[in-house]
């Protein structure tokens, strides 16, 4: 499962460095077929990462912080250091033992749900990985290159490799 965190962090990195090629408007542009703006969708990702993340590990729920507060390129990297500095020991800490830890929470109804924490580790990789493909749409509207999705030749198994 790190390997995945691993991946999707890089991805992330290579579209905030994909993104200092584009203007900024179309960064803030409303797009079709997704939850808003380039940058808003980089800020989404981030925020439901953290927030699950934090949810599994005991911590309160902050809420999503207002976009307008992170509504630059500069900014939602910046929140995206500080989240990732606070949620990487978690992950890099997880064991298979986890995976059937129960996670329950309120839904907006004000019912109880629950969740095991292995579903939404797993929930948060393909969240963000749902949500890279749509970049990848747009930034073919912009006509630009997509950032690669592709998991091989990234070098998260060259340490391993090495030591086989």
């Amino acid at each position: 499962m790190l390997k995945l965190f691993e991946y999707n962090w890089q991805v992330r990195e290579d579209w905030f460095a994909w993104c200092e090629a584009v203007p900024e408007e179309e960064l803030l542009k409303d797009r079709v077929g997704g939850v808003g703006s380039i940058l808003y969708t980089l800020f989404h990702i981030i925020d439901v990462e953290y927030s699950w993340l934090r949810g599994l590990q005991g911590k309160p729920d902050l809420g999503e912080p207002p976009f307008t507060a992170f509504a630059s390129l500069e900014k939602i990297k910046s929140l995206s250091r500080r989240y990732h500095d606070e949620i990487e020991p978690f992950v890099k800490a997880w064991t298979s033992d986890m995976d059937s830890l129960i996670f329950s929470e309120s839904n907006s109804e004000g019912e109880t749900e629950s969740f095991r924490h292995g579903e939404v580790m797993r929930h948060v990789i393909a969240h963000e990985i749902h949500h890279i493909g749509q970049l990848s749409v747009w930034a073919r509207e912009v006509e630009k290159q997509p950032v690669t999705a592709n998991l091989i030749r990234r070098g998260l198994y060259d340490k391993e490799m090495e030591t086989s």
